[in-house]
């Protein structure tokens, strides 16, 4: 039967699969497990099958990796025919690796593993992951091994009782060697499948440019032109060249790339002449794709920059993209992280036609990553990528490889003491203890530094709701302002209600409003920036206001993220009231004020203000619509210390008579940080008192000391004469 060609699953790509519905292959007339024939039109491939999604549009499709879709010459979304195929168990397998792979000992066990459950036929050249890539002196992450023969012969499948040979490279298959290693240069390079958490924008890119590359008829019976050129942007390594990468190997397009430093000349004219040369290339070899990276560089604003080549080269790509000559089916891929830096007269239509942002992925797309770099990697069962996914926000693609590679590097650092560094090769046993586990994962997160919030980032906080003591009444109108329109995004859709922009603290200092800040951040599983007044003052005109903007820009790029403003009354006092600091001042209100309630939303991103002199700060600023929910965090009760004294001692050694209960009577009108003051006081005393008895004629053990209630008395004593 025919089937639409589709992409396959992101972690099931590499391994010889293919995605049928059950509808189809009941009529096929196959099982899952079972294998398949697929014919394209530039050659055969058998692969295992297994059910694919059951919704309406997944009918008759098959979803293929690019691996496959490569050996059988198909693009996506082009019919194919697929039927039952009959593969034999395989007795033997001969196996060639590639000349230079430095591995001794026997690979058999090692390889049948990473082949079983595959089709597999003499002459085949399949990619590999052997370990970690990085133990394998390769830069490539896959290697290619040959099928150089089988028993029986034709199409087999790998099984347990497979007896793997890897021949002789030295003489008998010099020749299948010799073709491995050209192989190499053959095997598919980027495919959809390993692009994760872009599908939408994969979506409108292809829509861009493959619609008119593989079927201009279509515009032409509209009768309208096709598009010329797409512009992706957003912050660097979020896989904005991989999609153009991508694109590039599916469609089988000519592909040329235009570096910015590779066209500048300091001759006059021979950097437009560069320019022309790239795209007069590309229109003999139609169908093509020019791919500009880091075009800001090389078609800066024109009315900013001081260099005349600039101003020439700028003028030359406009005339290019949209001058006399038709230019045919040739696409302009454009990228950037500063969009705004590009002259304005290539972002109008007919130049760049659509800009697509590429932005830090959410959840579901920081899953997808991680399972995309860690397909070929040995992870342990105790790894859960979900939970991964779910704590690294701000973390774009390029980090989160950054985090599997350090996990990698982890786990190789344990087996290292194990490796012959004198020797060139690594052992097969070694390869085969090679594992990644929780403990890897969990150490190399603590490493990783989410680069789209670099500059601003401040670690996610680790208090949490059992750090704060009492205050139930505030925990919970936080919970309702900042957690709940996150938990339940449906309940507020459905009620027509916005969540809170901004939440004031106000109280006496020492009553835990930082404290209460950093705890609904961690338990909201939010990003935090912390803002420290006197920083964003700057003695610049514009730079003050320029900080403000930047932190509400990193802000909504990586929502969900509370913005803490610690003591706003620094910087966000009444206007008006006079000053000689050239109204800094009254500039920075009047920017907060624009980015709470300006024309730009902001979605999951909530301001907590903290001050303990509310009367100091600009009326217009907390009035509904900005930092409208004002909330008391007033001088602790009885009960509330108690909660405050349980917290401070809940890892401090206590003798049998201290009374917990009388101190926290005994502390009337004293707040949170006096009760913290109070233990670490009663905790100083006692390691004093150890440290004297050493001295003396019976020193006493670390293991017995105690905080006795007359050190907890001289403390509150001093804590009460400061006070």
């Amino acid at each position: 039967m025919k089937l639409i060609v589709k992409p396959l699953d992101r972690q099931s790509a590499g391994k010889g699969i293919a995605a049928i519905d059950r509808e189809a292959m009941s009529e096929l007339g196959i099982e899952s497990g079972e294998f398949v024939r697929i014919d394209g039109d530039g050659g055969t491939a058998v692969v295992r099958v297994r059910p694919g999604q059951t919704d309406e549009r997944q009918r008759g499709v098959l979803g293929i990796d690019g691996q496959t879709r490569k050996a059988i010459g198909a693009r996506l979304d082009r019919l194919v025919s697929v039927g039952a195929a009959d593969v034999e168990p395989a007795a033997t397998l001969s196996i060639a690796l590639p000349e230079g792979l430095q591995i001794r000992g026997n690979l058999s066990s090692y390889l049948r593993e990473k082949l079983a459950n595959r089709a597999v036929q003499e002459g085949q050249t399949i990619p590999l992951s052997l370990g970690l890539g990085a133990a394998m002196g390769r830069s490539n992450r896959r290697i290619p091994i040959r099928v150089v023969g089988t028993d029986p012969e034709g199409t087999v499948v790998v099984t347990g009782s497979t007896d793997v040979e890897v021949v002789d490279r030295s003489t008998e298959a010099v020749d299948a060697a010799g073709d491995v290693e050209s192989s190499a240069a053959e095997l598919p390079g980027v495919t959809y499948e390993d692009v994760g958490g872009l599908d939408d924008e994969l979506d409108q890119v292809r829509e861009m440019i493959e619609l008119p590359m593989t079927h201009p008829e279509l515009f032409q019976a509209l009768g309208i032109e096709p598009p010329q050129g797409v512009l992706l942007h957003g912050p660097p390594g979020t896989g904005k060249t991989l999609i153009a990468k991508a694109v590039a190997n599916e469609i089988d397009a000519n592909f040329s790339t235009i570096s910015g430093p590779e066209i500048m000349s300091k001759y006059h004219g021979e950097s437009e002449e560069r320019l022309r040369e790239v795209f007069e290339e590309a229109a003999e070899n139609e169908p093509a794709i020019i791919f500009i990276d880091e075009i800001d560089s090389i078609a800066p604003k024109r009315d900013d920059t001081q260099g005349e080549v600039e101003r020439r080269v700028v003028a030359q790509l406009l005339s290019l993209m949209d001058g006399l000559e038709e230019r045919g089916q040739v696409t302009v891929i454009g990228t950037t992280n500063r969009v705004d830096s590009i002259d304005n007269a290539l972002r109008r239509g007919g130049r760049f036609d659509r800009e697509i942002e590429i932005g830090a992925p959410d959840t579901q797309g920081r899953k997808e990553v991680l399972q995309i770099h860690t397909r070929e990697m040995p992870i342990a069962e105790d790894v859960d990528l979900d939970t991964y996914a779910d704590n690294t926000h701000g973390f774009v693609g390029a980090d989160l490889e950054s985090l599997v590679r350090e996990s990698a590097m982890n786990a190789l650092r344990r087996v290292r003491p194990d490796l012959d560094l004198e020797g060139d090769e690594i052992s097969a046993e070694t390869l085969e203890t090679l594992e990644v586990t929780e403990g890897d994962f969990r150490s190399a997160l603590r490493e990783i530094d989410p680069s789209a919030l670099r500059e601003v980032f401040v670690e996610k906080p680790d208090v949490t709701w059992d750090d704060v003591g009492g205050l139930a009444e505030t925990k919970e109108r936080l919970q309702e302002a900042i957690e709940w329109p996150l938990a339940y995004p449906d309940a507020y859709k459905q009620v027509d209600l916005q969540s809170t922009k901004g939440i004031l603290l106000h109280g006496p200092p020492g009553t835990g409003k930082t404290l209460l800040a950093k705890a609904v951040a961690n338990e909201a599983q939010s990003n935090f920036i912390s803002v420290k007044g006197p920083e964003l003052f700057d003695k610049y005109v514009g730079e003050s206001e320029k900080g403000v903007r930047e932190i509400f820009e990193k802000a909504r790029s990586n929502a969900p993220t509370v913005i803490f403003f610690d003591e706003i009354d620094a910087i966000a006092s009444k206007r008006g009231s006079g000053g000689g600091d050239n109204q800094v001042g009254e500039r920075v209100v009047s920017q907060l004020l624009t980015e709470l309630d300006g024309l730009e939303e902001l979605e999951d991103v909530v301001v907590v203000a903290a001050t303990n002199r509310p009367d100091l700060i600009d009326d217009a600023l907390t009035r509904a619509g900005r930092i409208e929910r004002k909330i008391a965090v007033g001088v602790p009760d009885e009960a509330t210390r108690r909660e405050i004294l349980t917290i401070h001692t809940r890892k401090r050694p206590l003798a049998d008579d201290v009374d917990l209960d009388q101190l926290a009577a005994d502390m009337d009108g004293l707040v949170g940080a006096d009760v913290a003051a109070l233990c670490r006081g009663a905790a100083t005393a006692a390691v004093r008192e150890h440290v004297r008895s050493q001295s003396g004629d019976e020193p006493t053990a670390v293991e017995d000391i105690v905080l006795t209630q007359a050190h907890f008395d001289a403390a509150l004593t001093e804590v009460t004469d400061e006070s």
